[in-house]
C-alpha cells in the first residue's frame, strides 16, 4: 500500500497496521541498533508488512568518505544525474524567482548568498522559458546525504559538463549537507508548468514521480535500482502511486528491496517465491478486474534467474494469457543474489559459478538464451529490449507497454558490479558499450504497428543499424569495428579470456559470431539491408 493508503486505513483499523507506530518504534529501534531486544513478537511482525516508503528514514551517511558537489556555474539543467541515480541520493527542482527569494527570507546575508548560488539560471529552465514569454525558474541540484553511497555515478554521467565533482565529506561537513537538504525540502514541490512533457528526464523534478524513495540496500552504483527508479517514476508521473503495484519476485531485488524493516518502494508491492511472480500477478491482476480496478497498472520484477530459468514457464503461460500485466526483467547475465552463478543470460566465454574458467572448460560454454526474441513470438505480447542509458528508448517502452492492451515484456539490462567486475561509477557507461557492441541490441516489438514482422520491430536508437559492427575511430584516428570483444575486455567476468597484449581467446570468438548472429536475425525481422561500405569507414 502506499503511504497515504496506510495512513487512511491506519485511521480506520488501529489492529492492521499502524504507520506511525511502525516507523516511530519499529524503524527507530532498528536505527538505534537495539531491536533484536528492544522489540516485541507483535501481530506487525508476524504479518511481515513493511510501511510503505520506510527506506527513506535509512542512513548510508557512514557508508562513503567522499560525496558529490554540486557546481551550479557548469549545470545545463539536463537531469542526467538525477536519472541515473541508483539510490535517490540526487534530486533536481525548479522554482520560480519569487519562490526562492521567500525561502531565503530568514537567513543571514552571508547564508542568503551562498544558498542562491545553488539555484542558477540555467538556459533550459531560464532563458529559453524567457524567450517564450513564460514565467523562468531557477533550477537547483542537492545531495541527500543520508541516502548517498558515494558511488559517483551522477559525477560520470555529467562528464565534460563538469556540474558534479566528488569531494571529502570533510570539505564541508555532514552538517552542512544536511543543511542544504533540509533547505531544498523546504521549497516545496516543482511546479507543473516548470516540466517539459518532450523532455522525459523533466518527470523527476516532480515528487509524485519518486515512488523509489531510497534507503535500499542495493551495492553502490547498482544498476538494477535505476531501472527500478526509473520505471516506478513513469508509474508515478503518468498513472499515480494509488494505482499501480508492484509483484518481485525473489532476488536481489527483494533483498535490497525490503530487508526489513526498510522498504523503498512508496506503491503497494508483494516479493513472491523465485518461480512464480508472474503467477502470483495472475491471481492479483484476475481478482482487481473483478473489481473493477482494471485500470490499475501492475508490473512483475525479475531478474534473468527469475525469468529465463526457473520462473520460465509461469512467465510463458503469463504471456500466453492475455492478461494485462506487465514484466520488467533486471537482466545481469547472471545470479547476483547467490553469489554469481551463471544462467540461460549468461554470455558465452563468461567466468562464473557453476562455469568457472579453468583448464579443462574456459568459462561457460553454452549460448545466450534471448528472451526478448521468445517473448515476441507470444501471441500479442508487446515486448521491448532496453537500456537506462539512452532514458527516452527506455520511458518509451514503459510508457508503450502501460498502454498496451495485454502482456508486455521489458528487458533491461543492468549492471551488477561485483558480478561483472566493474567499478561503482559505470553503469552507465558498460549500458552504453553492451548496446554498441552488439552485446545488448535494444529494439521494440509492437505487434499493433502491422501484420507483418518488419512493421512490428524497431531497432531505432543502436547505432550503424544497416551494418554487422557498428565503427569507431581508435585512439590512432583509424575507423576499427566495435565488437563484442571490446565490451568483454572491459570487465572482470572475461579478463581470463585475454592474454597480456589484450588477444581474445577463441571462446571470446565463438561469442561474438553468437552476438553479430542475433543482430543479423534482428535485422532481418525488422526489414533492414545490410550493407557493407566500399570505404571502409
Amino acid at each position: 500500500m502506499t503511504i497515504e493508503q496506510a495512513r487512511k486505513k491506519t485511521a480506520h483499523d488501529k489492529d492492521f497496521f499502524d504507520i506511525d507506530d511502525f516507523e516511530s518504534r519499529i524503524v527507530t529501534s532498528y536505527n538505534e541498533g537495539h531491536a533484536p531486544t528492544s522489540l516485541p513478537a507483535d501481530v506487525t511482525h508476524a504479518r511481515s508488512i513493511i510501511g510503505p516508503g520506510s527506506g527513506r528514514l535509512r542512513d548510508f551517511s557512514y557508508i562513503a568518505p567522499e560525496i558529490p558537489e554540486f557546481l551550479p556555474d557548469n549545470c545545463v539543467g539536463c537531469m542526467d544525474c538525477v536519472t541515473m541515480c541508483p539510490d535517490t541520493a540526487i534530486l533536481g527542482k525548479v522554482v520560480s524567482e519569487e519562490t526562492l527569494q521567500g525561502g531565503l527570507t530568514g537567513l543571514d546575508e552571508e547564508q542568503a548568498g551562498e544558498m542562491e548560488k545553488l539555484w542558477p539560471k540555467v538556459r533550459k529552465y531560464w532563458e529559453n522559458r524567457e524567450k517564450k514569454g513564460d514565467k523562468p525558474g531557477r533550477f537547483g541540484i542537492f545531495i541527500d546525504p543520508s541516502k548517498c553511497k558515494g558511488c559517483a555515478e551522477c559525477v560520470a554521467v555529467c562528464g565534460s559538463k563538469n556540474a558534479l565533482a566528488m569531494i571529502s565529506k570533510e570539505k564541508m561537513g555532514l552538517d552542512e549537507h544536511e543543511r542544504l537538504w533540509e533547505f531544498y525540502t523546504s521549497m516545496g514541490d516543482t511546479d507543473q508548468d516548470f516540466v517539459n512533457e518532450r523532455s522525459v528526464m523533466d518527470i523527476m523534478l516532480k515528487d509524485d514521480s519518486l515512488l523509489y524513495a531510497g534507503g535500499a540496500g542495493s551495492c553502490a552504483g547498482c544498476g538494477e535500482a535505476t531501472a527500478l527508479r526509473m520505471m516506478a517514476a513513469v508509474l508515478g508521473y503518468d498513472h499515480g502511486a494509488e494505482n499501480a503495484a508492484i509483484v518481485n519476485s525473489t532476488g536481489c531485488s527483494t533483498v535490497y528491496g525490503s530487508t526489513y524493516p526498510y522498504n523503498p518502494w512508496k506503491i503497494p508491492w508483494t516479493n513472491s517465491l523465485f518461480e512464480n511472480g508472474p503467477t502470483d500477478a495472475m491471481g492479483v491482476r484476475a481478482r482487481w478486474d473483478q473489481i473493477g480496478w482494471g485500470d490499475k497498472r501492475l508490473w512483475v520484477i525479475g531478474g534473468d534467474g527469475a525469468m529465463y530459468d526457473i520462473g520460465f514457464g509461469s512467465l510463458s503461460r503469463l504471456l500466453a494469457s492475455g492478461m494485462d500485466i506487465k514484466v520488467l526483467v533486471l537482466d545481469t547475465q547472471v545470479y547476483s543474489n547467490t553469489g554469481g552463478q551463471t544462467s540461460t543470460a549468461s554470455y558465452t566465454g563468461q567466468d562464473a559459478k557453476f562455469y568457472s574458467h579453468g583448464s579443462t572448460i574456459p568459462g561457460k560454454m553454452e549460448m545466450r538464451k534471448e528472451l526478448g526474441a521468445i517473448a515476441a513470438m507470444h501471441p500479442g505480447v508487446y515486448v521491448a529490449q532496453t537500456v537506462t542509458s539512452l532514458p527516452n528508448h527506455f520511458y518509451r517502452a514503459i510508457r508503450e507497454a502501460n498502454a498496451h492492451k495485454g502482456p508486455a515484456v521489458v528487458s533491461v539490462y543492468t549492471t551488477c558490479q561485483p558480478e561483472h567486475g566493474v567499478a561503482d561509477h559505470v553503469s552507465f557507461e558498460r549500458s552504453n558499450v553492451a548496446m554498441a557492441s552488439r552485446a545488448w541490441p535494444i529494439f521494440i516489438y509492437d505487434p499493433n504497428k502491422g501484420p507483418r514482422f518488419s512493421d512490428r520491430w524497431d531497432l531505432r536508437g543502436n547505432p550503424s543499424p544497416e551494418r554487422d559492427w557498428h565503427r569507431k575511430k581508435n585512439e590512432e584516428g583509424e575507423w576499427e569495428d566495435l565488437k563484442f570483444r571490446h565490451f568483454a575486455m572491459g570487465e572482470g567476468r572475461f579478463r581470463k579470456q585475454f592474454d597480456k597484449d589484450g588477444n581474445p581467446s577463441d571462446i571470446i570468438l565463438v561469442a561474438e559470431d553468437d552476438r553479430v548472429s542475433f543482430w543479423n536475425r534482428l535485422q532481418d525481422m525488422a526489414g533492414i539491408e545490410r550493407t557493407i561500405p566500399e570505404d571502409g569507414a
